[in-house]
């Protein structure tokens, strides 16, 4: 056995992010990426594994609608702020915006040549923009209702505009407008033909036909030679979306194909073309005889209901270049791509991927197999959603519950299938087996939501569910077979009144003998199976219990708790063994991890926590959610863990405490051998190379005393500015950071403003603005330089006094009287009148013996003359010595 290694840290990878909340979005011509509305802002998301590329803000407002130039380099959005804007989306910025409808933008297509916007708006007006100059080149109106859509012809030399509406009072129009101002009527023709909205348009390949959707459950045919009505279609169902199939896709091959199976040969001007609706299915038609040459089965999504009643399962559609197919968008967020084959004499429709954009609050969550390749989700709807975490795709749906599923556990049965086990508000619990995507068991005897479900961990043929009618049951699963067609009704062994008030989880042990409830009630309980005899109760909480757990080596359960604590308890006495306090809120899931030696909690503080058991202590914490974490899984085999809350994210954590371990010590080590390199740069004088090191190792005080060492140097200004000019941006604001430091401390302050004279000699300072969180520095270095030059000012207005003063002794006067002239001329005077001086001797002679007040004065006089004479007899002695 591997020695036991305890965690330090994980690293977060978000995994499903909310990226789609109904509304408009637009596909790239490749198909690469999709834009999407999101609220009040733009989500760019990656189409292969659903990530988010990047994100456009908005004005606050609800996006209305959305499109993309032909090249993929712009993109058109506009809100209920009636604001028109253009993005570039190489630089993610908005290049340009205006305003121009009375109401809200509904709906808006670019030009083929990419130089013209057309929009239509809840205002009944059609306007035509100029890209680059943001102007209103073409005004129309006449429709009597919301302009739902508008498309220009497909061919950029026909200088066509169509636009559909809903007019009110069971009447909709499609208008065709002349953008070519060669003719008197701007609106050429009106297409009158449907009763309810206009919400799709398309145009065949020839360019000639015109196919026109709506909600009167018609799909129209228009000749565009004389804007005729060639066919009507009757599809029984509110068409959202009509696309036409290109010639030489795979779904037109395999059409193809088809026909001539059926041997019929199709005509030159034959086209297909899909329609989807609000019955969540796929049709695809011929425009030969009207004919539905396929219709699917089974659908992919569940059709939801209105508030005024109308069942809304596709919204939308569009075919994709080349061979990627069909996208279909559904009423509950989401992407569903279709690949179309011919096999087997028959047409069979694909679902190749699933996206999901907005999966509402995650609830719970389990990985699923031997190889945990997939996640089950447990969200706000009655079907629970199963992603592949290699794509993060949606890869299949488990429906059949009528209400919320609330909870769900996985297990791999004795006979290696993979089974999950539901529980809903519709009181009833499901069994499922993933690998044919089917209910296998439906347990019906709970009076309540099911809120709490659980596999037994070593046999497997039993599970236990809890539920807010205060009740636990413990289900058999005997009766599965392998080809089973209908599901089997799931018998209860033994049920038992076990609280209070409403259960909100189980767990049963790890040997299959126990099974312990937590409860609203703030109490635990633990049951011996298969009977349900009450073993221990534990009591201590303050508030009500949302997650219990076995530990797998000890007989302990930890259980989490609204008061905000993780508790541990003692099976054999019900006592209180650890209490964990750090959460800020309450505490939703706790799980053990690493063997039993670690636990793993998340709460409704929005954060993911985990702690040791031997020394009570919160070894990380991580603030990943905006929400309340809700649901907190750890993979068997790799300790891998997802967590999912209220904010619609779920997020993958792996273990990293070895990356992290080994990243540091390579950190390490390239810091001894970079060390080493830095001396070697100074012993060989190399300072530009020196500094460069520095900023590479983070090392703010070996910078100061290169620089400072670089000051003292002769040539000081082009040493440094030699140094500087080496420097890339980031460097050159690292540096600007380290100098506003140095530039706080008096000793300091030399170097740093002798480094930024230079900076600012060196780079044009509209450079400088520039850089990122250049401001900040500026404002932490221009009060701290202020005080030095006050400082140096005053020091400098001190030394005027003392020239002053030193100017008043006498001790500096250079220019009158030079200090060697004037020796050498006493000392010459007093050889050649040595009677002068004799006489001034005398004359001392006699004021010392003439009494006087001021003894003092004489005193210092004489001794003043004394040290004269001593001078000059010094001086009279050194002459001829020199001599």
């Amino acid at each position: 056995m591997e020695p036991l290694r305890l965690k330090a840290n994980y690293r977060c990878v978000p995994a499903l992010q909310q990226f789609y909340t109904g509304g408009p979005y637009a596909v790239s011509s490749d198909g690469s990426f999709i834009v999407c509305a999101c609220a009040d802002s733009i989500k760019i998301v990656d189409s292969a594994n659903s990530s988010i590329r990047s994100t456009l803000d908005g004005d606050s407002e609800s996006v209305t609608a959305l499109a993309l130039s032909p090249n993929d380099e712009l993109l058109f959005s506009a809100s209920h702020s009636r604001q028109i804007r253009v993005w570039d989306l190489s630089t993610l910025k908005c290049i340009r915006s205006w305003k121009g409808h009375d109401g809200p933008v509904m709906s808006m297509a670019s030009h083929p040549s990419g130089g013209l916007l057309a929009t239509g708006g809840a205002d009944r007006k059609v306007l035509v923009w100029d890209v680059d100059g943001g102007f209103c080149t073409h005004f129309f109106k006449g429709h009597g209702g919301v302009v739902s859509c508008v498309m220009f012809h497909p061919d950029p030399e026909k200088q066509i505009l169509f636009s559909g509406s809903d007019d009110g009072g069971d009447h909709a129009t499609v208008r065709v407008w002349d953008l070519s101002k060669t003719k008197k009527k701007n609106c050429i023709a009106t297409l009158d033909n449907h009763r309810s909205a206009v919400t799709s348009m398309a145009i065949s390949e020839d360019g000639w036909t015109l196919l026109s959707a709506g909600r009167d459950k018609v799909v129209t045919l228009w000749d565009l030679h004389d804007y005729s009505n060639k066919k009507t279609l009757i599809t029984n169902e509110a068409v959202e979306a009509v696309c036409v199939i290109g010639t030489g896709s795979p779904f037109a091959s395999s059409l193809d194909s088809y026909r001539q199976n059926l041997k019929k040969l199709a005509g030159s001007q034959v086209f297909y073309f899909v329609t989807v609706g609000e019955r969540g299915i796929v049709r695809i038609w011929s425009s030969e005889g009207s004919v539905c040459m396929f219709e699917q089965k089974a659908s992919d999504v569940t059709a939801s209901i209105d508030e005024d009643g109308s069942r809304r399962g596709f919204t939308s559609a569009v075919t994709l270049a080349s061979d990627q197919g069909l996208i279909c968008v559904t009423a509950d967020q989401q992407f569903l791509f279709y690949s179309l084959e011919f096999a087997e004499k028959l047409l069979k429709l694909n679902l190749t991927k699933r996206l999901v954009g907005y999966n509402e609050e995650v609830v719970d969550m389990k990985f699923i197999g031997d190889d945990e390749k997939f996640l089950a989700l447990a969200t706000n709807l009655e079907q629970v959603r199963v992603y592949d975490l290699a794509s993060m795709s949606c890869s299949y749906v488990l429906a059949g519950h009528t209400e919320i599923v609330l909870c769900l556990d996985t297990c791999v049965s004795s006979s290696g299938k993979s089974l999950i086990v539901t529980g809903s508000k519709d009181n009833t619990v499901r069994l499922w087996e993933s690998e044919s995507r089917s209910c296998v068991g439906v347990g019906i005897g709970h009076m309540g939501a099911v809120g709490a479900v659980a596999f037994s961990k070593r046999k497997r043929d039993f599970f236990v569910s809890g539920s807010s009618d205060h009740t636990l049951k413990v289900w058999s699963m005997d009766g599965l077979s392998d080809n089973m067609t209908v599901p089997i009704n799931l018998k209860a062994k033994a049920v038992v009144a076990a609280h209070d008030k409403d259960i909100n989880s189980v767990a049963v042990a790890p040997n299959d003998s126990l099974v312990c409830s937590g409860s609203q009630d703030r109490t635990a309980c633990v049951w011996k199976l298969p009977d349900l005899v009450s073993v221990v109760v534990f009591k201590g909480h303050k508030r009500g219990i949302w997650s219990v757990e076995f530990s797998p080596v000890d007989q302990c359960v930890v259980t989490a708790s609204g008061d905000k604590t993780i508790r541990i308890w003692a099976i054999s006495d019900g006592s209180c063994l650890k209490t964990f306090e750090g959460h800020t809120s309450s505490v939703l899931r706790a799980l053990f991890v690493t063997r039993g030696t670690q636990i793993v909690s998340s709460g409704a503080d929005g954060l993911v926590k985990l702690w040791t058991v031997k020394t009570n202590e919160c070894v990380a914490t991580y603030d990943n959610h905006e929400d309340k974490v809700w649901a907190l899984a750890a993979s068997r085999k790799t300790e891998m863990l997802a967590t999912g809350g209220s904010d619609a994210l779920v997020n993958l954590w792996f273990d990293s405490t070895a990356a992290d371990k080994e990243e540091a010590f390579q950190k390490e080590e390239l810091g001894v051998l970079k060390g080493q390199e830095l001396e070697n740069a100074v012993l060989d004088a190399n300072y530009g190379k020196a500094i460069q090191i520095a900023f590479e190792l983070r090392k703010p005080h070996r910078l100061y005393e290169l620089l400072s060492e670089l000051c003292r140097k002769q040539g000081a200004e082009d040493h440094v500015d030699k140094a500087l000019k080496a420097l890339g941006n980031e460097e050159l604001c690292t540096l600007f950071s380290y100098v506003r430091e140095w530039n706080t401390k008096p000793k300091l302050c030399y170097v740093s403003q002798f480094v930024l004279f230079r900076v600012f000699n060196i780079f044009p300072p509209t450079e400088i603005v520039q850089m990122k969180g250049i401001g900040e520095v500026l404002e932490g270095l221009i009060p701290y330089s202020q005080r030095h030059f006050s400082r140096i000012d005053r020091l400098v207005r001190s030394t005027f006094l003392l020239d002053y003063i030193l100017s008043g002794m006498s001790v500096i006067d250079p220019e009158t009287q030079p200090p060697e002239p004037k020796a050498e001329f006493s000392l010459q005077s007093e050889i050649e009148n040595p009677d002068k001086v004799k006489g001034i001797e005398e004359e001392d002679h006699t004021q010392e013996n003439t009494p006087s007040k001021k003894r003092k004065s004489n005193k210092s006089r004489r001794g003043s003359h004394k040290k004269v004479k001593g001078d000059v007899a010094y001086n009279k002695v050194s002459i001829p010595l020199e001599a």
